[in-house]
């Protein structure tokens, strides 16, 4: 049998303390210690912890101090974390939130900032958003990502904060066969507005407890939502219960769980790169979702997870994988569908080739190009998500520029499209 750390209750409390906002449970070295964790991000689906990912999060914070973060339940992670696993670490809080109140108190603020490694646990994500979304909480966490190399995870509701879009699940949760049969329900209240902030996760939605029950429609609508309310060609990082993904610095998930024994998966979703118009052809509230795109309007990558998390996928490219298959997903009038789908294919979008309508150049300031016959179109600059950076008009033009001064470092696409011809030009930025 497999248990939950969230319905288990470890008696032994080396310090606590109490405040009206929130109540702190310390076990370990009192004093903290610096050290230079690994970064990365560990997400696990929910249902109970998978100990070889637990093991991988807590080696990521080299030794050093790590935090759990929750607004129900007390202490049942600390000696999990500090003793069993046989990991070592300086020390394990727990500190439960009681109320928004706590994102102001300064003592959280310090064990944030001592912390290398910072543990979300489950329970109610809109409290967890409501709570600490726009507050010194989630600042101090960012900051940390950014400044110190700080490792974060979470399960079930802490897994489902971690992408830059999530459910809030503010008006309480969804099911699949709700969501398909009406993708503008009430509950079905997705946000992208700023929280925890992986550069890895840009464009992404997370989700859990993948396996029971069926959340495959939901999430498909989830992606159809993003398209159809930002313009985002979205990905989606999908854990069964007991299923951890830990993701490194370099962008490499490995996929830990209990396979052969159960079928423990992960599965990485997206927008088929290779449609030009990803948009879903039914999309109306009080109308169940048509997603379908001759039954390829999504590409997925599902993955068992090991002992040794050997199966991998790499969130730089989204296509390159071990230990997989490739399944394409689509929705018509309401009902989800899959199928076997061979390797993504989506060289013809970023790759340049001789019939194209003219070639690009390096300049110091950005890119150049120019073009073979004066061309009269649009031009468009996407993010690797489909964002759309910039667009202008160009009429019988032998070249035109973009500049690379507004945009962050990472991968672009730019179209350029004269309405008889597209093609697409990729384009590096580094600095």
């Amino acid at each position: 049998m497999r248990y939950s750390l969230g319905f288990l209750f470890i008696f032994y409390i080396s310090h606590s303390f109490v405040s009206q906002n929130y109540t702190a449970y310390r076990t370990g070295n009192s004093a903290a210690v610096a050290t230079l964790p690994a970064g990365g991000i560990c997400l696990m689906g929910g249902g109970g912890e998978n100990d070889e990912g637990m093991k991988w999060f807590l080696q990521q914070a080299s030794g050093g101090d790590v935090l759990i973060l929750r607004t129900s339940g007390s202490d049942g992670y600390n000696d999990y974390f500090y003793s069993d696993l046989g990991v070592s670490v300086n020390s394990v809080e727990t500190i439960v939130c009681h109320n928004a109140q706590a994102s102001t108190e300064t003592y959280i603020w310090d064990r944030i900032n001592e912390a290398e490694a910072i543990w979300f646990a489950g329970g109610d994500q809109w409290q967890y958003i409501s709570f600490w979304r726009d507050s010194p909480i989630d600042s101090l966490i960012n900051k940390g990502i950014q400044e110190r190399n700080l490792v974060v995870g979470g399960t079930s509701a802490g897994m489902a904060i971690q992408g830059q879009y999530y459910f809030s699940a503010q008006n309480g949760t969804i099911t699949s066969n709700e969501a398909l049969t009406n993708p503008f329900n009430t509950q079905l209240t997705l946000s992208g507005q700023s929280f925890i902030q992986h550069s890895i996760l840009t464009a992404t939605i997370t989700d859990t407890h993948f396996d029971n029950p069926d959340r495959k429609g939901r999430l498909t609508t989830f992606l159809a939502r993003m398209y159809h309310d930002d313009g985002i060609r979205g990905y989606a990082i999908a854990c069964d219960e007991y299923t951890a993904v830990c993701i490194d610095n370099n962008g490499i998930a490995r996929v830990f769980g209990d396979y052969p024994t159960y079928d423990d998966h992960a599965y990485f979703i997206q927008t088929n790169c290779a449609i030009h118009d990803i948009s879903p052809e039914i999309l109306m509230n009080g109308t169940p979702l048509t997603w379908d795109k001759n039954g390829e309007a999504l590409l997925t990558y599902t993955i068992k997870g090991n002992a040794l998390g050997t199966n991998r996928f790499n969130l730089n490219d989204w296509k390159t994988g071990s230990g997989g298959n490739w399944e394409k997903w689509s929705v018509s009038n309401g009902i989800f569908h899959s199928a076997p789908a061979l390797p993504i294919q989506c060289e013809s979008l970023n790759t340049l080739n001789q019939e194209a309508i003219g070639y690009l150049q390096a300049q110091e300031s950005g890119v150049r190009i120019e073009f073979h016959t004066p061309f009269t179109g649009n031009l468009v600059v996407q993010n690797i998500a489909g964002q759309v950076m910039e667009q202008q008009f160009l009429s019988n033009t032998n070249s035109a520029s973009v500049e690379s001064s507004h945009l962050p470092s990472g991968m672009y696409i730019i179209l350029v499209d004269n309405q008889q011809q597209t093609t697409a030009f990729k384009w590096m930025i580094t600095r």
